[in-house]
């Protein structure tokens, strides 16, 4: 595992707010971080990421030249800033207004004001993802391990992939929703699935219903990843038969224990 500290990281804070600025970086600085670049603006960001790219943005929601969304998308489609974790601070706590967010990628969404359990969570988090980390499992080799990664997301299969790769696993196939997933399941064996909840056509329970009940794969184990908060819809696929649920946006570490659960049975 990589000993980075926190202190280590390099930080572009995007923040239009003069007082929200200063009161943010003073938090990153009592955190130990000294690499802080600060900007106002979507426009200012993108100048600093080409010029020096940080570990790390944490930005607000709102910019006069559009939203910390652009920002997330644009880095996340592009394979030379793929890699740079994303942080939203904001006040925004409604959970339609958040979906988007978490959907795309953000390593943690912090709320204004956060406490520095709030910050140390994502700070660790962010290490984490840039880390490697290898599962030692008793049973597998786990750069032989299987892994279907299914997700109408290409974001979200990318960072699942981006998580799970640092965890040491190898062969990976991905499928953009529950129907492809089917149609490769009939083709392929598998050691385990990792599936979003939402997806069109056939989402995550009904994927969960084919494993268990109609596929020569009943008893893969399978890990549903979900911003869903709907208690019934969670009732709903512990039933179906997901061995573990995990949130958006998830910690490696969480993951990491998850996998060990899911494995070393």
């Amino acid at each position: 595992m990589s000993d980075l500290h926190p202190s280590e990281l390099s930080i572009l804070l995007v923040e239009p707010s003069d007082t929200q600025r200063k009161i943010i970086a003073n938090r990153l600085a009592q955190e130990g971080i000294k690499q802080i670049q600060t900007a106002t603006s979507l426009e200012q960001a993108l100048s600093i990421i080409k010029r020096h790219q940080p570990d790390l943005i944490a930005s607000a929601m709102h910019f006069e030249d559009g939203t910390a969304l652009d920002l997330l998308k644009k880095l996340k489609l592009s394979p030379q800033f793929s890699d740079i974790q994303f942080m939203l601070v904001s006040s925004e706590c409604r959970r339609e207004q958040l979906e988007s967010y978490r959907q795309s990628g953000v390593v943690a969404i912090l709320p204004k004001p956060f406490t520095s359990s709030h910050l140390g969570k994502a700070l660790n988090a962010t290490i984490d993802l840039l880390s490697h980390d290898e599962l030692d499992l008793t049973h597998f080799d786990v750069q032989n391990l299987r892994v279907l990664v299914v997700d109408d997301s290409k974001m979200a299969r990318n960072i699942i992939k981006r998580t799970i790769t640092n965890l040491g696993l190898r062969m990976i196939t991905e499928a953009h929703d529950g129907q492809e997933a089917i149609e490769i399941m009939q083709q392929q064996m598998f050691d385990l699935v990792i599936t979003d909840y939402n997806m069109p056509s056939v989402d995550g329970l009904a994927l969960t219903q084919f494993i268990r009940n109609d596929s020569d794969q009943s008893h893969i184990p399978i890990l549903m990843v979900s911003s869903e908060a709907n208690d019934t819809h969670l009732s709903n696929v512990s039933q179906a038969g997901v061995n573990a649920l995990c949130d958006k946006p998830f910690e490696p570490q969480v993951v990491k224990q998850i996998l060990y659960q899911l494995l070393e049975e």
